[in-house]
C-alpha cells in the first residue's frame, strides 16, 4: 500500500480557473476526498482524494457551500463545515464552528485518514514560501529552485 493520493489546487479567484495536479502521501484515505477553501496564503481550493471523480465531487461541494471544508465518500457529501464569508470565515457562533470542525475531522478519520488535522495539512500544501515542493494552480513548484516541476512517475 503506497498511500498515494491525487491532489489538486484549484484557483478560485477567476472565472476560468487554473488547476494544478499532483500526488501526495501520508493522508491514508481509502475512499472519497477531502477539500478546503482555506489555503495559506492564496486561499485556493485544495483537494486530495482517491479518484478524479472524488476530487471533482469535493470541489463541487466546496463551490456549492461558497467555501469551507468537506469530506466526501464514494456516494457523496459525508460532512461539511461551511465558510460562506469569502470561503474563509463562518457566520455561525464558535460552538457551531467547533462542532462542524469535529464532524469533518471525524468523517476524514472514518474514510481512513491518519492525520489528526488533515484540513490544516491541506491548507499548507500550496504555501509556496515553505520548502520544498508545493502545489499551485500553475502546477508543482520547487520552492528552493524557484521553478515549476513536471510530475513524472517511475
Amino acid at each position: 500500500d503506497r498511500d498515494l493520493l491525487l491532489c489538486a489546487v484549484v484557483e478560485r479567484h477567476r472565472a476560468e480557473p487554473k488547476i494544478g495536479l499532483g500526488l501526495v502521501q501520508g493522508f491514508g484515505l481509502r475512499a472519497g476526498a477531502l477539500a478546503t477553501s482555506v489555503g495559506h496564503d492564496s486561499h485556493h481550493v485544495t483537494v486530495v482524494g482517491t479518484s478524479r471523480a472524488a476530487l471533482a465531487g469535493a470541489v463541487a461541494a466546496i463551490e456549492a457551500l461558497g467555501g469551507g471544508l468537506v469530506a466526501i465518500d464514494n456516494t457523496g457529501l459525508r460532512a461539511a463545515l461551511p465558510l460562506p464569508l469569502a470561503g474563509l470565515w463562518s457566520d455561525q457562533d464558535a460552538a457551531s464552528v467547533a462542532a462542524g470542525l469535529r464532524e469533518v475531522r471525524d468523517a476524514a478519520a472514518e474514510l481512513g485518514c491518519a492525520l489528526p488535522d488533515p484540513f490544516m495539512t491541506l491548507g499548507f500544501l500550496g504555501l509556496t514560501v515553505i520548502p520544498e515542493l508545493r502545489l499551485t494552480p500553475s502546477g508543482l513548484v520547487d520552492v528552493l529552485a524557484f521553478e515549476r516541476c513536471e510530475l513524472a512517475l517511475d
